[in-house]
């Protein structure tokens, strides 16, 4: 593997660790939809009935934390993966997560590059669900 591409990875996977984690803008993230929210749960419904004290709170930030760096794993290794692939055109390829559930979008230039690409999202660890929005010119 060329320096470049190793370089243009790492840079993918930090940008989505850091957009995913709200130091570049991500708002609106819903600790209930954590897929192992069990440890959370007791002190997520005590805060949602106004009665939150600081641990609670704390609880509910970690919850939070641990659910956006787990899809901004996701969506990394899913675009690692695609940067990689010679088929795949990564650079048209957008790639969101929400829980376990990844979602493509962008453009692809054939039905080979869109299978090969939701195949590469479908086969990374973690992903239950791929919603294909790909779009072909």
């Amino acid at each position: 593997m060329s320096i470049l591409r190793l370089l243009l990875v790492t840079m993918i996977v930090v940008v989505a660790v850091l957009w995913l984690s709200g130091f570049l803008g991500l708002t609106g993230r819903n600790p209930l939809s954590l897929p192992d929210r069990a440890d959370t749960s007791e002190a997520v419904e005590r805060a949602r009935q106004g009665g939150a004290e600081l641990g609670e709170r704390a609880a509910i930030a970690t919850a939070e934390v641990g659910e956006t760096l787990g899809e901004a794993g996701l969506t990394a290794k899913i675009k690692a993966k695609m940067t990689l692939d010679d088929l795949v055109k990564a650079r048209t390829i957008n790639v969101t997560t929400q829980g376990t559930t990844v979602t493509l979008t962008g453009t692809v230039q054939s039905k080979a590059e869109r299978d090969r690409a939701v195949t590469l999202a479908r086969e990374t660890e973690g992903v239950t669900r791929v919603v294909d929005d790909l779009q072909m010119p």
